[in-house]
């Protein structure tokens, strides 16, 4: 039995699947079978490979979406432009959000608006971010290290909330809680969604023809990836082509 860790959750390939209670065999499969309950339906305009994402990146930034009501009129923030990024964007801008993109880099400004982004803060200029005080009624946050969420919590409106979907750990440093106490604003997290709701984003982007921005890849590349990976050299997804594991 194989253990693999993904984002702090460990699950096993060969293991025992805690549903149906039978042998596990792992996502690199040709084929597999599967419960009809735990089957998606996958729309036939969208390109399979950029739809992949979806799975992943698009129903944890789906879920918050549709969870805090963004519609027409919601002025949403997303936090970092990367995998989960840009996904959020994409849909909050589907959903008819206003959207702001929060980046610590200027040459973020035009990935961002290419793909659908109102506007652009640079979150380590101070006189920029004064200028969004008290403005957004979702933030996501989809930074995947720990880092200082002080800043955009003021950036909140009254009643607002910042979603954490990127980190799983200590928040450092605390929060203060003073905004949070005097204009109820909320910092909140969350994680992937269930079965109906993926169908929703799948049937969703379906019909704005929204898939993820991808590079597909080689099995025998995946190392090389990896390294990209880390180097944060990914715009905005790697897809590997299963086809590459018969050469």
């Amino acid at each position: 039995m194989e253990q693999y860790c993904l984002n702090g959750f460990i699950g096993t390939y060969n293991g025992n699947d805690k549903h149906l209670h039978k042998q596990t065999f792992g996502g690199y499969s040709e084929k597999v079978v599967v419960d009809e309950h735990f089957v998606l339906k996958v729309p036939k305009n969208l390109d399979l490979a950029a739809a992949a994402p979806l799975l992943c990146a698009g129903i944890t930034t789906w879920s918050p979406l549709r969870h805090w009501k963004v519609g027409k009129g919601s002025k949403v923030a997303v936090i970092g432009l990367g995998g989960l990024g840009h996904m959020a964007i994409k849909l909050a801008k589907g959903l008819g959000a206003e959207v702001t993109l929060f980046s610590r880099s200027p040459s973020k400004i035009q990935d961002a608006k290419d793909l659908g982004a109102d506007d652009v803060v640079i979150s380590t200029d101070s006189e920029h971010m004064k200028s969004v005080k008290g403005k957004f009624d979702l933030i996501i946050d989809t930074v995947p290290y720990v880092h200082d969420v002080n800043p955009y919590v003021s950036t909140l409106s009254i009643n607002g909330t910042l979603v954490l979907v990127g980190y799983l750990g200590d928040l450092t440093p605390m929060l203060n809680s003073v905004p949070m106490i005097m204009e109820r604003k909320s910092v909140a997290g969350s994680v992937i969604g269930g079965i109906a709701e993926t169908q929703e984003l799948l049937d969703f982007c379906g019909e704005h023809n929204i898939v993820s921005e991808i590079e597909i890849i080689k099995m025998q590349d995946i190392n090389k990836a990896y390294e990209r990976m880390l180097k944060s050299d990914v715009r905005y997804r790697f897809v590997i082509d299963m086809a590459s594991l018969k050469n």
